[in-house]
Protein backbone atom coordinates (compact mmCIF):
# COMPACT_ATOMS: atom_id res chain seq x y z
CA UNK A 1 0.00 0.00 0.00
CA UNK A 2 1.35 3.27 -1.04
CA UNK A 3 1.01 6.07 1.34
CA UNK A 4 -0.01 9.47 0.21
CA UNK A 5 2.67 12.00 -0.18
CA UNK A 6 3.46 13.10 3.33
CA UNK A 7 5.64 16.12 3.47
CA UNK A 8 8.99 15.58 5.07
CA UNK A 9 9.51 18.05 7.87
CA UNK A 10 12.92 18.55 9.35
CA UNK A 11 12.92 18.78 13.08
CA UNK A 12 15.73 20.24 15.06
CA UNK A 13 15.79 20.08 18.78
CA UNK A 14 17.07 22.94 20.84
CA UNK A 15 16.55 23.31 24.58
CA UNK A 16 14.71 26.45 25.49
CA UNK A 17 14.82 27.68 29.08
CA UNK A 18 11.82 29.81 30.01
CA UNK A 19 12.45 32.99 31.97
CA UNK A 20 12.14 32.58 35.73
CA UNK A 21 8.81 33.47 37.29
CA UNK A 22 9.05 35.90 40.21
CA UNK A 23 6.46 35.57 42.98
CA UNK A 24 6.52 37.84 46.03
CA UNK A 25 10.27 38.39 46.40
CA UNK A 26 11.09 34.70 46.52
CA UNK A 27 14.07 33.15 44.91
CA UNK A 28 13.08 31.11 41.94
CA UNK A 29 14.57 28.15 40.30
CA UNK A 30 13.89 27.78 36.63
CA UNK A 31 11.66 24.94 35.62
CA UNK A 32 13.09 21.98 33.78
CA UNK A 33 14.46 22.88 30.36
CA UNK A 34 12.00 22.27 27.60
CA UNK A 35 12.65 20.92 24.24
CA UNK A 36 10.94 22.81 21.46
CA UNK A 37 10.89 21.46 18.01
CA UNK A 38 11.48 23.94 15.29
CA UNK A 39 9.89 22.84 12.09
CA UNK A 40 10.75 23.93 8.67
CA UNK A 41 7.87 25.71 7.06
CA UNK A 42 6.13 23.98 4.20
CA UNK A 43 7.30 26.64 1.78
CA UNK A 44 10.88 25.46 2.19
CA UNK A 45 10.00 21.89 1.29
CA UNK A 46 9.14 20.61 -2.08
CA UNK A 47 5.79 19.29 -0.84
CA UNK A 48 3.95 22.50 -0.19
CA UNK A 49 0.37 21.54 -0.41
CA UNK A 50 -2.13 23.50 1.66
CA UNK A 51 -3.42 20.43 3.48
CA UNK A 52 -0.04 19.37 4.77
CA UNK A 53 0.91 22.86 5.98
CA UNK A 54 -2.38 23.13 7.82
CA UNK A 55 -1.79 19.79 9.59
CA UNK A 56 1.72 20.80 10.59
CA UNK A 57 0.47 24.14 11.85
CA UNK A 58 -2.27 22.41 13.87
CA UNK A 59 0.31 20.03 15.28
CA UNK A 60 2.56 22.92 16.30
CA UNK A 61 -0.35 24.74 17.92
CA UNK A 62 -1.38 21.59 19.78
CA UNK A 63 2.20 21.02 20.96
CA UNK A 64 2.46 24.64 22.03
CA UNK A 65 -0.81 24.39 23.94
CA UNK A 66 0.37 21.15 25.54
CA UNK A 67 3.61 22.82 26.64
CA UNK A 68 1.67 25.77 28.05
CA UNK A 69 -0.65 23.42 29.94
CA UNK A 70 2.33 21.45 31.24
CA UNK A 71 4.05 24.64 32.39
CA UNK A 72 0.81 25.85 33.93
CA UNK A 73 0.34 22.57 35.82
CA UNK A 74 3.95 22.72 37.10
CA UNK A 75 3.40 26.30 38.28
CA UNK A 76 0.12 25.32 39.91
CA UNK A 77 1.73 22.33 41.65
CA UNK A 78 4.60 24.54 42.84
CA UNK A 79 2.12 27.14 44.09
CA UNK A 80 0.09 24.53 45.98
CA UNK A 81 3.27 23.10 47.49
CA UNK A 82 4.41 26.57 48.59
CA UNK A 83 1.00 27.36 50.06
CA UNK A 84 0.98 24.05 51.90
CA UNK A 85 4.43 24.72 53.35
CA UNK A 86 3.41 28.24 54.41
CA UNK A 87 0.23 26.89 56.00
CA UNK A 88 2.15 24.17 57.87
CA UNK A 89 4.70 26.71 59.08
CA UNK A 90 1.93 29.03 60.27
CA UNK A 91 0.17 26.16 62.08
CA UNK A 92 3.45 25.21 63.77
CA UNK A 93 3.99 28.80 64.93
CA UNK A 94 0.38 29.08 66.11
CA UNK A 95 0.76 25.91 68.16
CA UNK A 96 3.98 27.30 69.69
CA UNK A 97 2.17 30.53 70.56
CA UNK A 98 -0.71 28.58 72.12
CA UNK A 99 1.72 26.44 74.14
CA UNK A 100 3.59 29.56 75.30
CA UNK A 101 0.31 31.21 76.26
CA UNK A 102 -0.84 28.19 78.28
CA UNK A 103 2.50 27.93 80.13
CA UNK A 104 2.45 31.65 80.93
CA UNK A 105 -1.13 31.37 82.16
CA UNK A 106 -0.20 28.36 84.29
CA UNK A 107 2.75 30.23 85.80
CA UNK A 108 0.61 33.25 86.64
CA UNK A 109 -2.17 31.10 88.06
CA UNK A 110 0.36 29.29 90.26
CA UNK A 111 1.74 32.64 91.41
CA UNK A 112 -1.78 33.87 92.11
CA UNK A 113 -2.49 30.70 94.10
CA UNK A 114 0.64 31.18 96.24
CA UNK A 115 -0.24 34.85 96.79
CA UNK A 116 -3.77 33.87 97.79
CA UNK A 117 -2.36 31.28 100.19
CA UNK A 118 0.00 33.86 101.66
CA UNK A 119 -2.86 36.35 102.00
CA UNK A 120 -5.05 33.72 103.66
CA UNK A 121 -2.21 32.93 106.08
CA UNK A 122 -1.69 36.63 106.84
CA UNK A 123 -5.43 37.10 107.18
CA UNK A 124 -5.56 34.26 109.69
CA UNK A 125 -2.59 35.75 111.58
CA UNK A 126 -4.20 39.19 111.66
CA UNK A 127 -7.54 37.71 112.72
CA UNK A 128 -5.81 35.84 115.56
CA UNK A 129 -3.91 38.99 116.52
CA UNK A 130 -7.14 41.03 116.54
CA UNK A 131 -8.91 38.33 118.56
CA UNK A 132 -6.03 38.40 121.07
CA UNK A 133 -6.32 42.19 121.29
CA UNK A 134 -10.08 41.89 121.78
CA UNK A 135 -9.46 39.34 124.54
CA UNK A 136 -6.90 41.66 126.18
CA UNK A 137 -9.35 44.57 126.01
CA UNK A 138 -12.10 42.40 127.46
CA UNK A 139 -9.82 41.24 130.28
CA UNK A 140 -8.75 44.83 130.99
CA UNK A 141 -12.40 45.94 130.97
CA UNK A 142 -13.24 43.14 133.42
CA UNK A 143 -10.37 44.27 135.66
CA UNK A 144 -11.60 47.86 135.50
CA UNK A 145 -15.16 46.72 136.31
CA UNK A 146 -13.82 44.74 139.22
CA UNK A 147 -11.92 47.81 140.45
CA UNK A 148 -15.06 49.97 140.11
CA UNK A 149 -17.15 47.35 141.89
CA UNK A 150 -14.53 47.10 144.62
CA UNK A 151 -14.44 50.90 145.01
CA UNK A 152 -18.24 51.00 145.08
CA UNK A 153 -18.28 48.31 147.75
CA UNK A 154 -15.71 50.20 149.79
CA UNK A 155 -17.67 53.42 149.39
CA UNK A 156 -20.86 51.61 150.47
CA UNK A 157 -19.09 50.23 153.54
CA UNK A 158 -17.67 53.65 154.30
CA UNK A 159 -21.11 55.23 153.92
CA UNK A 160 -22.70 52.56 156.14
CA UNK A 161 -20.00 53.01 158.80
CA UNK A 162 -20.40 56.76 158.72
CA UNK A 163 -24.18 56.46 158.87
CA UNK A 164 -23.84 54.07 161.80
CA UNK A 165 -21.54 56.54 163.59
CA UNK A 166 -23.97 59.40 162.97
CA UNK A 167 -26.79 57.27 164.30
CA UNK A 168 -24.76 56.25 167.31
CA UNK A 169 -23.68 59.80 168.10
CA UNK A 170 -26.92 61.44 167.01
CA UNK A 171 -25.14 63.93 164.82
CA UNK A 172 -26.40 65.16 161.49
CA UNK A 173 -24.09 64.86 158.52
CA UNK A 174 -22.58 68.11 157.32
CA UNK A 175 -22.86 69.27 153.73
CA UNK A 176 -19.67 69.61 151.84
CA UNK A 177 -18.89 73.08 150.71
CA UNK A 178 -18.75 73.20 146.98
CA UNK A 179 -17.05 69.82 146.89
CA UNK A 180 -13.59 71.16 147.83
CA UNK A 181 -13.25 68.88 150.77
CA UNK A 182 -12.50 65.27 150.05
CA UNK A 183 -14.08 64.04 153.33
Amino acid sequence: MESAAIPQVEETTKPVVPPPILLHNTTTTPLAPKVVTNTVTPQETDFSSKESSKGSLDRDIALSQLENEKRSSFVKAWEESKKSKVDNKAQKKLSKVAAWESTQKAKLEAKLKTLEDQLEHKKAEYAEMIQNKVALIHREADENRAVVDANRGQEFLKAEETAARYRATGQIPKKKLLGFCGC
